[in-house]
């Protein structure tokens, strides 16, 4: 019997038990991505233009990626507080906006269902910020997998929740926003206690490359079986019973994870214990050159050893090389206190920034304008797939948000996992792979504006993988470059990007475009019906009610201006690159102690 809570207590504090609830966590946070699914009914029932759709659509990105609360709150209060408080905002604002489009409470005006929006999508701020930098902490030496399967778990919202709308089979395209209000909110508050800092984090033990391996492995089946069961259920009909089978596996797939912390809980601690001492006692290449460990030594000292140790240092067998450099370190650092040595206040790329200091340099300008053009066009995609689907004669805009979901969530994972193999086996700066990336999306933006027959799942899909691939490299690249202290503002300001590209896009270009072509064809349609111009503008059909446009040409040249802005957005990033590829040879070459 002791045993067995011996067990039961060492499966609860298991890292890996936590990890699992933060990605399943995640793949609820993502509701904001289900915008192109639900923005239809929204402007059928509430009669609503493409321009007011579009402000909604900003509104609901200003609430998903405006964390600076969440982000300073994060300091002060645990995990389970962040969960709770971002599941009473999910649950008020969508279940309000279920409410107004169901008919049960009156409608508001347009500003105020933008604040309503906000609301809702501002609580996923909460929950993500609570199981990322829970999951971090918990495993500081293996940021970027950590990073990349969270952000991509979060990418497959829409398709989980449009799985689960398809069982229930109901034609009242209302329940999926009451799914989105009642879903995200019962896991995180069922997963409150769960999500926690555990002790033995700073630990690397052997168990985790088996262990990231088999999540990967889960993340691609996972992604494979939902493509494969959502282009069944689009082209074949399934009957429901086979509906119901296909999402039990589904989510027999999301559960498997929790195979690693069970197995792991199992292992005699005698023997794990064995290994992590053998584990800990070789000497770590490539990851003491990262920000989180210089958080444990004096900051201010790793500019001065860099510049004041002798080149053919690096040279050395590695005990060697590291004796020389603590000896070297320890000198500064007496010779700081007794004044013999100017410690520089300006730190060099690969040391701890403030966001104060990180804003005077123009590296993470060139990022944050890269970002603003490359994910604020994928954004703005996603938020008006209902539309693109319908006006090229896909009556189920469903399959398409759900296939850019999953594309989303394997650009996140493939992103951040091909990214660590260009900077750890090739000390060449991850920004390339974000080159490739927005190159990819120029030329699925023209697919979209061609509307080929077929090309909608093929630009869909560069789309997606391009635009999920930013959350994963962007966020990485900059933990490296300017630090891990202050990584929290950081991403906060960075992620900024998003709905300030969403906002040119979509309020500026997308949505006037599409209203331009909407009133010409409704001209033209009129005019053939021998109605002049001006009747038609008497009679309120040009005035505030929905229009309607069809056609190739509605999102034809809003696709071809975005393309050219993601060529842009890859012309900055290979510039990024050539202003790091000096900085990521001294970053990941050798041991930094």
């Amino acid at each position: 019997m002791g045993k067995l809570a011996e067990r039961l207590r060492a499966f609860s504090r298991n890292r890996w038990l936590v990890l699992v609830a933060a990605m399943w966590v995640q793949s609820m946070a993502g509701v904001g991505y289900l915008f192109g699914a639900i923005s239809p009914v929204l402007k059928a029932s509430l009669g609503y233009n493409q321009r007011q759709v579009a402000a909604l659509a900003v509104a609901k990105n200003l609430g998903g990626y405006v964390g600076v609360v969440a982000g300073t709150l994060s300091a002060a209060l645990p995990a389970r507080a962040m969960l709770l408080m971002g599941a009473a905002q999910n649950l008020l604002g969508y279940g309000w906006l279920w409410l107004i489009v169901a008919r049960q409470a009156p409608p508001l005006h347009l500003w105020m269902m933008c604040v309503v929006i906000f609301i809702g999508t501002n609580g996923q701020t909460y929950m993500i910020t609570a199981s990322l930098v829970t999951s971090i902490q918990n495993f500081p030496k293996s940021r970027g997998p950590t990073v990349g399967i969270l952000k991509g778990f979060m990418g497959l919202t829409s398709a989980i929740l449009t799985q689960v709308y398809a069982v229930l089979n109901t034609p009242d395209h209302a329940a999926l926003i009451f799914m989105v209000a009642v879903g995200p909110s019962l896991v995180a508050i069922g997963l409150m206690f769960v999500i926690r800092p555990v002790g033995g984090h700073r630990q690397v033990r052997p168990s985790d490359k088996n262990s990231f391996m088999f999540i990967y492995t889960v993340c691609l089946l996972i992604a494979s079986y939902l493509v494969g069961a959502m282009l069944v259920q689009d082209f074949l009909q399934p009957s429901y019973d086979v509906v119901v089978f296909l999402t039990v596996i589904l989510f027999v797939l999301l559960i498997s994870p929790i195979a690693i912390p069970v197995i792991l809980s199992l292992t005699p601690e005698e023997a794990q214990h064995l290994m992590e001492d053998a584990l800990l006692s070789e000497p770590l290449t490539g990851e003491a050159s990262t920000s989180q460990q210089k958080e444990d030594q004096p900051e201010v000292i790793l500019s001065e050893v860099e510049e004041e140790k002798p080149k053919d240092t690096d040279s050395l067998p590695p005990s060697e090389r590291r004796k020389r450099i603590a000896e070297l370190q320890a000198k500064l650092v007496v010779a700081a206190a007794r004044g013999g040595v100017r410690i520089k206040r300006r730190p060099h790329r690969g040391d701890n920034f403030t966001l104060m200091q990180a804003f005077v340099k123009a590296d993470f300008w060139l990022i944050w304008l890269s970002l603003l053009l490359g994910s604020g066009s994928g954004l703005t995609v996603m938020d008006n797939l209902g539309q693109m689907s319908q006006a090229t004669g896909y009556k189920n805009a469903h399959i398409f948000v759900s296939l850019m979901s999953i594309w989303n969530f394997l650009g996140r994972v493939g992103g951040g996992y091909f990214s660590e193999i260009i900077v750890r086996e090739h000390k060449y700066p991850r920004h390339i792979a974000l080159t490739i990336c927005q190159i990819v999306m120029a030329v699925g933006h023209v697919l979209f504006a061609m509307a080929w027959p077929g090309t909608m799942y093929i630009a869909s899909l560069l789309v997606g993988l391009g635009y999920g691939a930013h959350w994963a490299i962007v966020p990485a690249a900059v933990s490296e470059l300017f630090g891990v202290k202050h990584f929290g503002a950081m991403y906060n300001f960075l992620i900024l990007a998003n709905p300030a590209g969403s906002f040119i896009f979509s309020e500026l270009i997308v949505s006037n475009l599409y209203e331009h072509e909407a009133e010409k064809q409704a001209h033209q349609h009129q005019m053939s019906a021998f109605l002049s111009p001006q009747l038609l503008h008497n009679t309120g059909f040009l005035a505030d009610g929905p229009l309607k446009c069809e056609g190739p040409a509605c999102f034809f040249f809003s696709s071809l201006i975005m393309s050219v802005f993601c060529l842009v957005a890859a012309g900055l990033s290979v510039l990024v690159v050539h202003r790091t590829k000096q900085v990521y040879p001294r970053l990941y070459s050798s041991v930094r102690t």
